[in-house]
């Protein structure tokens, strides 16, 4: 290889890799109206500034991130639990859309603790097992590495808006040791757009630190009028202080044990006099941990029970679960599955409405609180500068001081093309599975509203198609507002940007899946006209569809129509999900699913976003040849559908495969596309959120799908159509799965045959099960007549 030839790779390779290191740029969202409503000259020149920041420019790894949540407080910690105090960094103790710890570190005689391992498992508490480098005591005698056990535990607590840490040394020497031992803190109190390179300039004043009877203080005036503190409490006293560091000196004899407890405690108050420091009674850490765990249980309780024969699967399921429970967060009384964590803890519009739909079988009661949550901020007037239509649902809610300013759109952001629809689906969805139309009443005008802007607003293309146009007035700012919301995500097959407006080719089948739904309640409720004419407006978008998406070369769909109605003739994930819309013309749904499994886009552990054969294609990508756990549960669903199991199965493998390999089984938002054959272990993403809700949905779905659960809660009845099992799977059982007013105890199993049987364990009210197609049951450890009814 010659050397031009070898600094072209290595500038690619550099290419790909700053790709990998930059933030993905999102539209997102917040909480108050902007102090500035009008739309002056200022605020466009605001608009054009954040609309340029494609990608923030904050560069750090958080693929190893200890993450401890409890509802709207979280933090993020290195695995040797560590916040550095120096350098960017998404790391520190979170509320509200502001980082209110952005640097902690503990050291021993002047060095950071050798890491051994850590774990957040349950969520909203972590655990760092440390231990000592070579030391010398006072008298100068060694204290071998390794002779002290250090465990730092922590405790996120919603209740005091705080941080509880306790250290504990255990010394396992045969002498006495001494040494010194420090923590340093930082707070700068910077909005989350900060943190993420978004957003430059200087906000509030922060005041200097404080020491206060022994307590570090930190305070900030928001511009916003909203005052921020942070206070650290310890026990025992501080013997020492330099700067924003506290010191101790540390004595253990042989097999002693030491504690030290540290609170960090947040404040947010429009009173001053709210957020000075008090004193705070230590808390009662291991009641506070009871409680905790008490409500983990309570929610797993809570949720439908999935119990396998398969030790992965089992621990998949658990992992999606707890990350759930930990992505629940509260808003306004009602309770949503926030977008992820650390960047999008937040009502997200398409995240945490899909997520709910793929938790139906689990816990159909966040659906319903998500979609009054989504109401609430529906759409109420014409605002470009946060893309605000009447009747159009959120994108993203932020509730911080940029937001607060008006610095930024998202008071909430109303940048997405596809909430709208999926609102109305996921409103279809939980009527089918809890068989009760009052959510539909209590929201009808919504539903009309919904409706209206797919009509007036959702059409940007003049043929009926729901599109969207950039609200920058630089082509090279183009913004997109489907799932695939990067700036670069939509292309040509020479890699060139799609010209809006543009129309995708998932967003079809969600207004189309949207209209059956909301038709199949307007019938419901009485009103077969109205329900008609969505059913004829259904069919119409469907045909035209299947004409103007269709590439016959390559025989499948493009990804999206252009304002020039031109086809993005590329070959992407996206018509996977058009599958499970169901607005696929039978005839191409088989072509489809094969070019969806074909190597270019099946990798091995999953679909990717973009065919490997494409110009634009980047394994290393945030939208362009990356795999989205998610997309592929959506995808399989579809291929479900229409009748393709066998794909089906192989994506949740594939994905299933992958999940062993990251920490814990914990999927996260994305991975890197490269092809499993070149690559035995999935590569991680740098900045993928994790815990991700929709990632963490994946695998439920993924299994309600494949044992194929379909409500129908209207008429007491569960039909579960062709059920399959993993082959490394030969029982599963669900424990208190909901339809309607009942809940039922269902046990699927493999028999010798391959056939897989079902059997009602237990029924709590009246629901009839349904196996299609007629299958031979076993009757040894069920009640099957009139509980099963093959038909």
């Amino acid at each position: 290889m010659n050397d031009d030839s070898h600094h072209s790779i290595s500038r690619r390779t550099f290419l790909a890799l700053s790709a990998v290191f930059a933030w993905p740029y999102h539209d997102s969202a917040t909480t108050q109206r902007p102090l500035l409503v009008a739309m002056s000259e200022e605020r466009k020149n605001r608009k054009e500034h954040f609309l340029a920041q494609k990608r923030p420019t904050t560069a750090s790894s958080i693929a190893d991130a200890i993450v401890m949540k409890d509802d709207n407080v979280f933090f993020i910690a290195q695995p040797d639990g560590n916040v550095p105090v120096e350098g960017g960094h998404g790391y520190g103790l979170y509320y509200h859309d502001c980082r209110f710890l952005n640097g902690y570190e503990f050291r021993i005689s002047g060095s950071l603790a050798p890491a051994l391992g850590a774990s957040a498992t349950p969520g909203f508490m972590g655990q760092f097992e440390l231990t000592n480098p070579d030391l010398q005591t006072s008298d100068g005698k060694d204290v071998k590495k390794e002779s002290i056990g250090i465990r730092w535990q922590r405790i996120v607590d919603s209740r005091l808006l705080a941080l509880h840490d306790s250290v504990i040394f255990e010394h396992y020497g045969r002498q006495t040791a001494d040494f010194p031992i420090s923590f340093t803190f930082r707070s700068a109190f910077e909005d989350l757009y900060t943190v993420k390179g978004t957003l430059q300039e200087q906000l509030g004043v922060q005041r200097e630190h404080r020491w206060i009877d022994g307590m570090l203080h930190y305070f900030y005036e928001g511009k916003d009028g909203v005052y921020r503190s942070l206070t650290v409490h310890f026990s025992p006293a501080v013997e020492q202080t330099d700067g924003e560091t506290a010191h101790f000196h540390v004595t253990l004899n042989p097999d002693e044990k030491k504690q030290w407890r540290i609170s960090l405690v947040i404040r947010e108050s429009r009173d001053a006099r709210e957020v000075r420091p008090q004193p705070l009674k230590e808390p009662d850490i291991k009641q506070l941990e009871t409680e905790l765990h008490q409500d983990a249980q309570a929610w797993m309780q809570s949720v439908t029970e999935i119990t396998s024969d398969s030790f992965v699967l089992q621990q998949i399921m658990i992992r999606s679960l707890r990350d759930l429970r930990v992505l629940r967060s509260t808003l306004k009384e009602e309770t949503f599955f926030a977008g992820g964590v650390p960047w999008f803890v937040t009502i997200f519009g398409r995240d945490s409405l899909i997520t709910a739909f793929q938790m139906l079988a689990f816990d159909p009661d966040i659906s319903a609180q998500t979609l009054r949550l989504m109401a609430t901020y529906q759409g109420n007037t014409v605002d470009e500068w946060r893309d605000e239509q009447p009747g159009k649902m959120l994108h993203e809610l932020r509730v911080g001081e940029a937001a607060h300013l008006g610095l930024i759109p998202h008071t909430p952001y109303y940048g997405t093309i596809d909430a709208t629809p999926l609102f109305l689906i996921l409103l279809g969805e939980h009527a089918d599975w809890t068989g009760n139309l009052s959510l539909f009443q209590e929201l009808r005008p919504n539903v009309e509203r919904a409706l209206d802007w797919m009509e007036r607003y959702g059409d940007r293309h003049g043929e009926d198609f729901v599109a969207y146009d950039s609200s920058s007035t630089s082509k090279q700012r183009l913004i997109n507002q489907g799932w695939k919301d990067s700036g670069d995500a939509i292309v040509n097959a020479d890699g060139s940007i799609a010209k809006p407006a543009i129309a995708l080719v998932e967003v079809q089948g969600y207004a189309y899946r949207a209209k059956r739904a909301i038709a199949e309640l307007f019938d419901r409720v009485g009103e077969p006209e109205r329900a008609a004419r969505l059913r004829q407006e259904a069919d119409l978008l469907r045909r035209r569809f299947n004409r103007s998406f269709w590439l016959e070369d390559p025989s499948f769909y493009a990804l999206a129509l252009q304002g020039d109605g031109k086809p993005a003739a590329v070959v992407s994930s996206n018509p996977g999900q058009a599958l499970w819309s169901g607005i696929v013309d039978p005839e191409k749904a088989a072509l489809t699913a094969k070019r969806l499994m074909a190597d270019d886009l099946f990798c091995g552990w999953g679909i990717r976003t973009l065919s490997a054969k494409e110009r634009a294609y980047n394994p290393l990508s945030y939208h362009l040849g990356s795999v989205w756990p998610h997309d592929n549960s959506l995808i399989a669903a579809g291929l479900r559908r229409y009748g393709f199991d066998n794909e089906a199965l192989r994506i949740f493998n594939g994905l299933s495969q992958a999940a062993i390999h990251f920490k814990a089984y914990q999927l996260p938002e994305l991975f890197c596309g490269f092809d499993r054959r070149d690559y035995h272990v999935p590569i991680p993403y740098p900045v993928a959120d994790h815990p991700q809700a929709w990632a963490s949905g994946s695998m439920p779905y993924f299994v309600a799908t494949l044992l194929g659960l379909m409500p129908e809660a209207f008429d007491r009845r569960l039909r579960i159509v062709r059920p399959m099992l993993p082959e490394s799977v030969t029982t599963l059982e669900l424990h208190r799965l909901r339809v309607g007013h009942a809940k039922v105890d269902l046990r699927f199993e493999r028999a010798r045959d391959g056939q897989v049987l079902v059997h009602v364990l237990k029924t709590e009210g009246d629901l009839k099960v349904i196996v299609e197609p007629p299958t031979r049951v076993s009757r040894s450890s069920c009640r099957l007549s009139p509980d099963v009814s093959p038909v």
